[in-house]
């Protein structure tokens, strides 16, 4: 684990990141515009009932506490999460629903994790997990008369719906075969989990933020530290970032991110309880039940999703990234500019117009779609302008690409 050296704290308690690129390696895990996807993908908001109390503890710096976040080697633990999300997504016209362009549009019977994913992109969740180590997690997101669970055992897949008595299983016969079972559930349901939140949004720790301790908290019934982590950038739709750290063992409890807009915060998952024993072992076996549909994911198939994701991995490392930190926008040029079926018979233009708001610039013209975090502008000759910033800064890289 590298070691996180030396800086200094400003007059206001926070910690000022002034340290040249590369030498933070031990909390740098992802881009802040990474953060912005996946909150916009995953995580969600727990009530204040999971956050009791202020328990009096050691004064750490925040130096300390993201040190020992990177170095916690806590593996195994079991409990509760609350996911709730409020990012403020634009109504369709049509009765498209989010779910249909977000993958939802899976036919009854398939349990296939990515059909589930955009059902946790609004309103209240809870979640039961359970992980031993690298190679033993499960997700299960229980609703009022079924439950759904994702369950990684080695080299093995399994997914359940009780809603419909279906199932799905992938194999990884490469990687064991190697013996390396460390295969992700599809989906990435097994990361909805406020420590791999707080992974992604401690990449924001460099010269754009300010971090510091800001109390403690008692989160699901443990001592916590509250780290508070803020954009310095003005154009950054981000407020904050809170993350409550468990006192004893450094795993995060909570993570909250309030949008610089105010209200309600936009994202944030916790822990209502939590035990770091180990599981027990029948937690990560499944068997399908009587009668259900099993549908297999065949070796060709994993190859061919293997594939395509490392594609759409290289096509990501090819976007025009312009910005620094939070301020980062990512530019995307459509093949062909705006295809011809998001006309509504309108033509794309005015289709886009009723999703949100028609902008002007030495670029041309567009339209810019607004959440509480992610903001887009997609120009009217098919270029896509993305990233958690407002309105004008876009416009102004769209301007500065011209």
């Amino acid at each position: 684990m590298a070691r996180i050296r030396p800086t200094q704290v400003a007059d206001d308690g926070f910690w000022d990141e002034d340290r040249p690129k590369g030498r933070h390696k031990a909390v740098r895990y992802a881009a802040p515009v990474a953060v912005a996807g996946i909150a916009a993908a995953t995580i969600g908001l727990v009530p204040a009932l999971a956050s009791t109390g202020s328990p009096d503890l050691p004064k750490i710096t925040a130096e300390e506490l993201i040190s020992k976040i990177a170095a916690s080697d806590a593996e195994q633990l079991s409990g509760s999460v609350k996911i709730t999300t409020d990012l403020g997504i634009p109504s369709l016209p049509g009765g498209v629903s989010l779910g249909d362009l977000a993958g939802g549009q899976q036919g009854k019977g398939d349990a296939a994790p990515e059909s589930k994913l955009a059902e946790l992109v609004s309103g209240s969740h809870t979640l039961r997990v359970a992980a031993d180590g690298p190679e033993r997690q499960r997700v299960s997101i229980i609703e009022k008369a079924a439950e759904y669970s994702v369950i990684h055992n080695g080299d093995e897949v399994w997914a359940y719906n009780s809603a419909d008595n279906s199932v799905y299983h992938a194999k990884s016969p490469e990687k064991a075969a190697k013996g390396d079972h460390r295969r992700e559930a599809p989906g990435d349901l097994s990361d909805l989990t406020p420590r791999e939140a707080a992974k992604k949004a401690l990449a924001a720790v460099d010269d754009t933020t300010q971090v510091k301790v800001d109390g403690t908290a008692r989160v699901a019934g443990r001592d916590a530290y509250q780290l508070l982590i803020r954009p310095k950038q003005s154009d950054s739709t981000v407020g904050s970032i809170r993350i409550a750290v468990d006192a004893h063992n450094w795993v995060p409890l909570k993570f909250t991110l309030e949008p610089k807009s105010g209200g309600k915060a936009a994202i944030d998952v916790a822990f209502t309880e939590v035990d770091f024993g180990k599981p027990k072992a029948s937690s990560f076996r499944f068997t399908p039940p009587k009668g259900a549909k099993v549908t297999e994911e065949g070796r060709a198939e994993h190859k061919a999703k293997a594939k395509g994701e490392e594609q759409g991995l290289r096509e990501l490392s090819k976007l025009n990234v312009v910005g620094k930190g939070w301020d980062s926008v990512a530019r995307l040029d459509l093949p062909g500019g705006l295809p011809a079926s998001a006309s509504g018979g309108g033509g794309p233009s005015e289709f886009l117009g009723g999703l949100g708001k028609k902008v002007k610039g030495d670029f041309g013209s567009g339209t810019v779609l607004s959440t509480r975090l992610v903001n887009a502008l997609i120009t009217d000759d098919g270029k896509v302008f993305v990233g958690a910033v407002d309105k004008s800064a876009l416009i102004d890289a769209a301007d500065a690409a011209k």
